[in-house]
């Protein structure tokens, strides 16, 4: 996972992952700052996925990027 990728530019992505994700708030990405761990973690808290799958989600996005 390039985490710097997601890093380097969350400002510009954080509209992108709110559209992927509905369930995350302003909050939750402000939080974030662009950390896969921490972006991977709210995903499970908030779809209740488990950790490999949360981990999989934020991979192919930054993947996509």
């Amino acid at each position: 996972m390039n985490k710097d990728i997601i890093a380097g530019k969350w400002t510009q992505l954080k509209g992108q992952v709110k559209a992927k994700w509905g369930d995350l708030t302003d909050d939750d990405l402000d939080v974030a700052e662009g950390n896969a761990q921490y972006l991977a973690g709210k995903l499970q808290e908030k779809y209740g996925w488990a950790k490999d799958r949360a981990e999989k989600e934020v991979k192919d996005f930054s993947d996509s990027l």
